[in-house]
């Protein structure tokens, strides 16, 4: 089986483009195409292959091959081969300035056989306004957000404190705390989302979804800098029962609520202090790998590159976890907490 697995920053993705690349995008973007690839190169009979930005030094896949690119033209060729050639394509890209559509469709246009969720599903759930206004309509709690102009000052009838961020936003990228409407965002140029900030404990849930139905992993705790800027610094796991079974649920209903696709996905929670979950909501829905992905393969009993290949086939698949808890970076590397 020839895998093409495709992250867009550590891939050439911003090849052409000035200035260096993003620090945060490309240390994450590495450490799943890294993660993902060594899982999947673990498969019996697997070819897989990376394209690698020459720039990028840090990714190094243990039997994958790196195909090096240094051009736009050299990017875009070399993708279209490996796309037209590969038996499994997995794309990872943000879903900033439509990254990750473009991307996919193109994959689609080719006929290439994806592994990760389709244009239908990302064209949705790419955008966070038309996301939780999906969710919110199938009776799924999501923060009631509006739509800030740009330009335009923060509204003095919305609940505050509260955050704003892109619409297709990724990775808490000029995403910000605002403690009421006399305070000024940095300037965007493009409209943004305006929702309340919601209490509690910020998780996340992957998703893998076929037509064998959704199969929820196990949940873990996201650990956030308290800056108002919610940067990404990692995660852990496992939660205690009575949110693990939460979180999963409210994922389920989330993604049963969006259009049907294939794939890894991954859901951004706050969970609320009521047990019986009516203060749980939905945040966000990331429709391709997630950097938790580095710490759910560290704790999983079973093959989660197995496990996406049969979701994409529409099979059945059983996941088991390791419930040793552990810690987990931006970076992939994972630790065991009882150590």
């Amino acid at each position: 089986m020839k895998v093409l697995i495709y992250e867009w920053v550590s891939g050439g993705g911003l090849l052409g483009e000035d200035g260096p690349l993003p620090a945060s995008l490309l240390r994450e973007g590495t450490a799943m195409a890294r993660s993902v690839g060594e899982d999947f190169a673990r498969l019996p009979g697997a070819e897989v292959a990376l394209l690698r930005d020459i720039r990028v030094m840090g990714l190094n896949a243990k039997g994958c091959k790196l195909i090096g690119v240094d051009s736009p033209s050299e990017r875009d060729e070399v993708l279209d081969q490996q796309m037209r050639s590969a038996d499994a394509v997995l794309l990872i890209a943000p879903e900033t300035d439509g990254h990750l559509l473009r991307l996919c469709r193109e994959a689609e246009s080719l006929g290439a056989r994806l592994i990760s969720p389709g244009s239908e599903f990302i064209a949705i759930a790419a955008n966070k306004m038309d996301t939780a206004q999906r969710l919110a309509a199938a009776g799924v709690r999501v923060p009631d957000g509006v739509l800030v102009d740009e330009g335009e000052p923060l509204p003095t009838d919305h609940p505050y404190p509260a955050v704003i961020k892109p619409i297709d936003g990724a990775g808490s990228e000029d995403t910000y705390l605002m403690y009421d409407s006399s305070e000024t965002p940095p300037p965007y140029a493009w409209a943004r989302r305006l929702e309340p900030f919601i209490n509690g404990m910020a998780a996340s849930v992957a998703v893998l979804l076929g037509e064998a139905g959704p199969k929820p992993l196990m949940p873990c705790r996201q650990r956030l800098s308290a800056d108002g800027r919610f940067r990404y610094l990692g995660g852990s796991a496992p939660l205690a029962p009575g949110l693990v079974k939460r979180a999963q649920q409210l994922s389920l209903d989330a993604v049963r609520a969006m259009p049907p696709a294939s794939g890894y996905v991954g859901l951004d929670l706050v969970l609320g202090a009521d047990p019986t979950g009516t203060e749980d909501y939905v945040i966000e829905i990331n429709p391709r790998l997630t950097t938790s992905y580095a710490g759910l393969r560290f704790a999983a009993r079973t093959s989660l590159a197995e496990a996406m290949v049969h979701a994409a086939r529409g099979e059945s698949t059983n996941l088991a976890f390791d419930e040793r808890p552990i810690l987990f970076d931006p970076d992939g590397i994972v630790s065991y907490l009882d150590e």
